[in-house]
């Protein structure tokens, strides 16, 4: 077998030490590797999984954050330059740059599985490389559709006239090699056919802990979302039900078990992340602050979750269930000068120490990157888009009563009622005020305001948002539904002062620049209003 050069970030796309030539040719024989057995092709899929979080990047782009002001001490240049749309100049382990940088990393690895396991006789040589192979594809599909995610404008019906990115099919063994963004039609396209394959591959059977692994119900969930983005709503329905299972509710995290356990940050955090709960899909450790941004911390306390945001439009504003009372793992409020930071327990603090002596070293978390309780309302908003209301109401109960304790039978009828009656954020006079209902434009076609698909809609994005927490994919929504955002400056009291920003629904700000290192490699960035 062939000798092949594991990926580092002077490879390809991340495009960083690319000094020249002697520097890399000094540094190619410390990254060697022979790729001869399977049990070696399984070891280096473990490094094809992004080793960044999104989550805290995306975040802090959305709606879920807001600024206490430049009196409050803790934060960074990186984080109020995130949080304020601004194109990333400081690099962070959270980073846009870094994400970039794992994410490709993540698929060359990926790649040179795939070339390892031709070069083994093929994936049809035993169900184990068959089975790799399902892993590898669908880590290269997770990790592209990922980026996209970030660094591209959301997919539209018109997506051959946006901006993709490289689509990385092989492993790369040039020196510098030269790429070019595409359209991102074809680069979706590319996801999709791997996605496919990946999914008559994957199984569930070499792996001591499959959770953290594409194994198949986490395959499908992946398929869900993907099918979602891209507007093909029966194909998400179906996908989900593979996931889900006839029981869905037996699939859920176990919200009123957590909520009878000694209520401390760890034991809600380490359940929260447990690889037997049925509810975690997919699990990846990550060099993260999760842990302690929303934890028993002040970490980056200056953009935070606060209580205007809370009682206004989430975690404890009154919901077509009642009162946040009645949620089983309510949000946890650290007061403090000018904030009172409102948030969910759900990521731990890990620290990976390089120097235990002087207590130094990188901040870990691990995160569940897809869940079922996802998956069901990812279900729900492919009903509500085929206007099958009555399922969609089902599974909005199902996920209602199990994050509540709540008996409320929904119907299409009740919650149209609910949020008929509800004003939308920002459109008093200033512009800032909140409430649990925001305008939608998307791409796609629904019908229009008070009618019962908006409304269904509207509670189906308000549980998701609930669900989804600190966990990025918000921002994914918002993209997607075209959701005005501003910025506010808060007062001592912690409510909205003064705007500063305004993300309008065609804002090209919504697709992240690209790291400033692969710009001046040669890569096209993403166009801004003054280009």
């Amino acid at each position: 077998m062939k000798q092949y050069i594991l990926p580092s970030f002077a490879l390809a796309l991340s495009a960083l030490a690319l000094t020249s030539c002697d520097d890399f040719l000094d540094t190619m024989p410390d990254n060697r590797a022979t790729l001869d057995s399977t049990e070696k092709i399984k070891n280096i899929l473990v490094s094809a999984y992004p080793e960044s979080d999104y989550a805290y990047l995306a975040e802090l782009s959305s709606d879920n954050m807001d600024d206490a002001g430049p009196s409050v001490s803790f934060t960074t240049y990186w984080l109020e330059d995130t949080y304020a749309w601004k194109d990333e100049i400081e690099s962070d382990n959270e980073s846009a740059e870094h994400f970039w940088e794992t994410c490709y990393s993540g698929i060359a690895n990926a790649n040179q599985a795939l070339l390892a396991i031709e070069e083994a006789g093929g994936a049809d040589a035993s169900q184990m490389l068959s089975e790799l192979k399902g892993e590898a594809l669908m880590c290269r599909a997770y990790n592209h559709f990922m980026l996209a995610q970030i660094f591209c404008k959301h997919w539209t019906q018109n997506a051959a006239s946006d901006l993709g990115l490289p689509y990385m099919t092989h492993a790369e063994t040039t020196l510098k090699p030269e790429y070019t963004r595409g359209n991102l039609a074809d680069f979706y396209a590319e996801i999709e056919a791997d996605l496919i394959e990946g999914l008559q591959r994957v199984g569930d059977s070499y792996y001591d802990v499959p959770k953290y692994h594409f194994n198949q119900r986490a395959a499908w969930a992946f398929a869900t979302r993907y099918y979602l983005y891209t507007e093909q709503w029966q194909k998400a329905v179906d996908a989900a039900g593979k996931c889900l299972g006839s029981q869905p509710k037996s699939m859920l995290r176990d919200n009123l078990g957590i909520s009878l356990m000694a209520q401390t940050t760890d034991a809600i955090c380490n359940e929260y992340i447990n690889p037997s709960s049925n509810a975690n899909l997919l699990l990846i450790t990550a060099y993260s602050s999760l842990g302690l941004t929303f934890g028993d911390y002040k970490t980056n306390n200056r953009i935070h979750h606060g209580k205007y945001l809370a009682q206004n439009e989430d975690m404890q504003a009154a919901n077509i269930w009642g009162g946040p009372s009645l949620i089983y793992n309510g949000p946890r409020v650290y007061p403090g000068t000018n904030i009172m930071r409102t948030i969910f327990w759900k990521y731990p603090y890990l620290m990976e120490y390089t120097d235990i002596v002087a207590g130094i070293g990188y901040y870990r978390t691990v995160m569940p990157i897809l869940t079922t309780d996802e998956t069901l309302l990812n279900r729900a908003e492919a009903y509500i888009m085929l206007r099958e209301y009555d399922k969609a109401a089902a599974d909005l109960t199902t996920w209602m009563q199990n994050f509540t304790s709540s008996t409320k039978v929904l119907t299409p009828e009740e919650i149209t009622t609910f949020y008929k009656g509800k004003e939308y954020c920002y459109d008093d006079p200033t512009g800032m005020s909140s409430t649990i209902k925001k305008h939608l434009n998307p791409s796609f076609a629904i019908d229009g305001e008070g009618t019962t698909q908006e409304c269904m809609l509207q509670c189906m994005l308000g549980f998701r948002r609930l669900e989804t927490m600190h966990q990025g994919l918000r921002w994914f929504d918002i993209k997607r539904y075209g959701i005005e955002i501003p910025r506010r400056l808060l007062n001592s009291a912690g409510e909205p002062e003064k705007k500063t920003d305004f993300l309008s629904k065609d804002d090209l700000r919504r697709a992240i620049q690209i790291p400033q290192k692969v710009r001046d490699a040669g890569l096209q960035g993403n166009p801004r209003k003054e280009d």
